[in-house]
């Protein structure tokens, strides 16, 4: 059986018909019952001494009965590295691969939907103020999941970049404004989204008053954070899964050299979905590394869209 392969245009446009939100809600719900696998994910370097890697984000579904990977190199080149990623889906029940698909789109749309998730999880329902910090596609899109989750008054927009990308950021949000700095935009918000490429702290949650949760995706630089590391102590900590996230989080491999103890974590999606996490009750952190069980759950997703698609039309 040879699997569905899957492209990076045809990945983007099957992803816009996807409840993706919803089908990250339901992944959480599963991990907690134990319905999922999730193993640390494992960084491997390239033997060429040319300081390549790749990461493995490896993950199992019992609802659908599937199993996979997704590869993700670092591959250095003169003017900047390469980075790419294709994830392969494969069935429990028969050992055949079913999906090959690019994952540009496919870590994009879960990766802002998770942190969308975290929103509705541990946001205010009376939040009125957001800010982004960083426009790129990953920001711009988790524009698009979090704006319908609250009554959003003021949306303020910043990054280096953000007025060569206005009509972009205005697609995602049209009532966004950019900020003439990033003490504009973050000034006032109550909840503050980082999606940066930086390696070092961008904000301090010290000087937010009036924030009550800051979310970071951050990258995988190794010990790239986007908060100061020792602020984890006076903050509510909560991540995707904590049984991960301590593991490859550079903030908290950091806080760890500092004292700050991993078990001091409030909760995990998994455990926030199912309503076992406590609420916070100082500003909230929430902290995101990127999970295999997220790219399974998606490309299951693509794969099931992609096959009730051929059986309707009868191709392929």
């Amino acid at each position: 059986m040879q699997p569905i392969v899957v492209d990076a245009k045809l990945a983007a446009q099957v992803v816009e018909r996807i409840d993706v939100l919803g089908a990250m809600r339901a992944l959480f719900a599963g991990l907690h019952a134990g319905r999922v696998t999730q193993p640390p994910q494992t960084l491997a370097l390239l033997p060429d001494g040319g300081g390549g890697d790749f990461i493995a984000y490896l993950a199992a579904l019992a609802d659908p009965p599937v199993f996979g990977a997704k590869l993700s190199p670092y591959l250095p080149r003169p003017g900047g590295g390469i980075v790419t990623a294709w994830t392969l889906l494969m069935s429990s029940e028969t050992g055949a691969p079913l999906l090959l698909c690019d994952s540009l789109a496919l870590t994009r749309e879960r990766t802002a939907a998770t942190t969308a998730l975290a929103v509705d999880l541990l946001a205010p329902r009376t939040a009125k103020r957001l800010a982004l910090i960083g426009c790129g596609s990953v920001g711009r899109a988790h524009l698009r999941y979090v704006l319908p989750l609250r009554n959003w008054q003021q949306v303020m927009v910043w990054s280096p970049h953000a007025s060569d990308r206005a009509t972009d950021i205005r697609a995602a949000a049209a009532s966004a404004t950019i900020a003439g700095s990033l003490r504009e935009a973050v000034d006032d918000a109550e909840v503050v989204m980082l999606c940066t490429s930086a390696a070092a702290a961008v904000v301090d949650p010290a000087e937010l008053p009036h924030c009550r949760l800051l979310t970071s995706i951050s990258t995988n630089v190794p010990r790239a954070h986007e908060i100061p590391p020792a602020r984890l102590a006076e903050l509510d900590v909560y991540c995707d899964a904590r049984g991960n996230a301590p593991l490859a989080a550079g903030e908290m491999l950091i806080a760890r050299e500092g004292g700050w103890d991993p078990a001091s974590i409030r909760g995990d999606l998994a455990e926030l979905v199912a309503a076992t996490a406590p609420l916070p009750q100082r500003t909230a952190f929430f902290r995101s590394i990127g999970l295999g069980c997220e790219d399974i759950a998606l490309a299951a997703a693509i794969h099931r869209h992609l096959s009730e698609f051929s059986a309707a039309t009868g191709a392929g």
